[in-house]
């Protein structure tokens, strides 16, 4: 199968991105990969924020040539009365359109889905914020850092006693985009039985609080109030990460009943296995420090290579801690095709791609983040039909 040919499942849906950094333009990157045409609105001369944010080359962020793939980049200066009428023709010809301004801004604007969707109620009309757009915290400044606090995860990541810790990522924009995407799929399907379009709201802190599984049913139920465990995780045992003789880490999951013995027989500790005390896991919690100090001596006097190899051996679930490094070099990385190539100014780049993987329909890399206004003649000139003379003039007014 030629994957560079093929149809895929959003071919022929027209998405208007109106957003900016990383929670709009993640939730469009997955729609234009799965086929979708994506138009990105950008602010004239400066573009979006990403395109200066962290390591650059050439001028530009390497993380922009991922993050703005597949998509048709036009400058609209949203300030002017012309540029939101060009966002009202935009919309008008869109399937989806997708932002994350501020709560209230859009609407101040005229462009808000009440607005739009008068003339076109097919829309659907996709918006991300930080606390939503209802509710007494919806005009706050909703930044992920912040999000990931309110939502419950920095609360239960990290060691007791010390400052909750954030992983170096913006993990609730991306779980907010991710949560948008189903959204907007869900949405696409209604009105492909015949229904209007509707509006989505996802919240950053919602989308965070979607994944703290049982801590609600837990403290209502029982009182329990789920603390940070640093490298373990509560009431399982034994899971956890362990130095080896060469300083490396490994992950091990030792939590089956059946997998504990397997674990406790590979390490030279038969005792432990048949140990009438660790026979289920509520025996184990209760000796999770005897279990954890037993497991680090026996990791302790082998490099990480030699435990996982031991571990695989006797179908123990482990595996190593990787960095970038690790994941480009290894093997499974490469077959199941997590990287993808494209050019930028005459040099190959590798990016990542993105899942899920179709069998019949898979998504694709067409080419990486453009420069600013890229597409502004071939979307302006031939979807909105401005002529030159219009477009020469819409430009030196500060328009496009």
């Amino acid at each position: 199968m030629n994957h560079k040919t093929t149809a895929r499942p959003l071919d022929g849906f027209r998405v208007l991105e109106m957003g900016q950094l990383l929670a709009g333009p993640f939730t469009t990157s997955i729609l234009g990969y799965f086929g979708a045409e994506v138009i990105k609105i950008e602010p004239p001369g400066t573009g979006d924020p990403i395109r200066t944010w962290r390591v650059m080359k050439d001028g530009v962020s390497l993380w922009w040539h991922s993050l703005g793939r597949n998509k048709k980049c036009v400058t609209v200066n949203l300030r002017s009365e012309q540029g939101r009428d060009i966002v009202r023709q935009l919309a008008a010809q869109s399937d989806i359109l997708v932002e994350n301004f501020r709560p209230g801004t859009l609407e101040k604007w005229g462009l808000g889905p009440d607005d739009l969707r008068k003339t076109h109620p097919e829309l659907v009309y996709a918006r991300i914020s930080g606390y939503g757009q209802t509710g007494p915290y919806a005009s706050r400044t909703g930044f992920a850092s912040v999000c990931e606090g309110v939502g419950g995860f920095r609360y239960v990541n990290g060691f007791p006693g010390e400052a909750p810790v954030r992983p170096n990522l913006s993990l609730g924009d991306t779980l907010a985009a991710v949560h948008c995407v189903i959204g907007i799929l869900l949405a696409c399907v209604h009105r492909l039985k015949g229904h209007p379009g509707q509006v989505i709201d996802t919240a950053i802190y919602e989308a965070v609080f979607n994944m703290m599984e049982g801590v609600v049913p837990e403290y209502s139920g029982a009182g329990v109030v789920r603390e940070p465990s640093g490298s373990t995780l509560t009431g399982i045992v034994p899971t956890n990460t362990y130095r080896c003789r060469d300083g490396r880490f490994v992950i091990i999951g030792g939590n089956g009943d059946s997998i504990y013995k397997r674990l406790m027989n590979a390490m030279g500790r038969p005792d432990l296995a048949d140990d009438p005390r660790m026979a289920n896991n509520a025996g184990r919690v209760r000796h999770e420090k005897e279990l954890d100090a037993a497991i680090t001596a026996w990791t302790s006097t082998l490099d990480a290579a030699d435990v996982l190899a031991s571990l695989e051996r006797v179908d123990v679930p482990a595996g190593p801690i990787y960095s970038v490094v690790d994941m480009m070099n290894d093997e499974h990385f490469r077959a199941r095709g997590l990287f993808e190539q494209v050019e930028v100014n005459g040099s190959p780049l590798t990016i990542p791609a993105m899942v899920p993987f179709l069998s019949g329909t898979p998504g694709r890399t067409e080419w990486p983040g453009p420069a600013i206004g890229a597409h502004n003649r071939e979307v302006f000139g031939g979807l909105l039909g401005y002529d030159e003379e219009t477009l020469a003039a819409l430009q030196r007014d500060g328009v496009i």
